[in-house]
């Protein structure tokens, strides 16, 4: 997802739960999971190309660093850590099909509303059918860029993550529900990570 997007789910899914300097932290980490250096050779950071094993190690490894980090007494390196996690855990669902899976249960006319997506559906997530998109570079590069999208485009399979994204509102319909599911799953994500932690190292991680 762009940019803002990742700042709006953050805030969105987590501003009760920390101080608004943690929280400050927590979305520069997020985003910088895009600065160049994340974006090439990394799928990991992002889902893509199909790396839905590698990105789910990738999550639980820095869910490991938070722990490992507060039991050293550092809470802003665990903040960190929770960043680039919640970037991965998000872009899941802005570059996979697993969105446009979970709505194909329902009539075109029939949506349900976005908030009502459920993110954890273990028959897509697990299922043989869920894809992400692939980075066809040099072309997909090209894509980025807007007043060149409408040529590349065309020129891309439709397995590229140029095609498949939900990274913005102009990819269509279905961003809303991209949108909602990586809220939910930022929830959990966080809920997912104090839950084995004591009291003290809550209150560290969120102050």
């Amino acid at each position: 997802m762009h940019t803002k997007y990742h700042r709006l789910i953050t805030a969105e899914a987590l501003q009760s739960r920390f101080s608004p300097t943690a929280l400050e932290i927590i979305i520069a980490a997020n985003l910088g999971q895009d600065a160049l250096r994340g974006q090439i050779g990394h799928d990991e950071f992002h889902f893509d190309s199909n790396a839905f094993a590698a990105s789910r190690e990738y999550i639980e490894r820095n869910r490991a660093l938070i722990r490992l980090a507060l039991e050293g007494g550092d809470g802003t390196s665990a903040q960190k850590a929770f960043g680039r996690l919640t970037h991965t855990a998000q872009d899941f669902y802005a570059h996979s099909n697993y969105v446009t899976r979970w709505l194909a249960r329902f009539p075109d006319n029939g949506w349900p509303p976005p908030e009502e997506i459920d993110p954890f559906d273990g028959s897509l997530l697990d299922g043989p059918g869920l894809r992400s998109g692939k980075l066809y570079y040099p072309l997909e590069a090209l894509s980025f860029i807007p007043f060149l999208k409408k040529i590349v485009l065309p020129l891309l399979p439709r397995d590229s993550h140029a095609w498949m994204n939900l990274d913005t509102p102009e990819q269509g319909p279905k961003f809303p529900y991209a949108i909602a599911a990586a809220i939910k799953r930022t929830r959990y994500e966080y809920e997912e990570t104090i839950r084995s932690l004591s009291d003290e190292m809550v209150l560290l991680f969120c102050r």
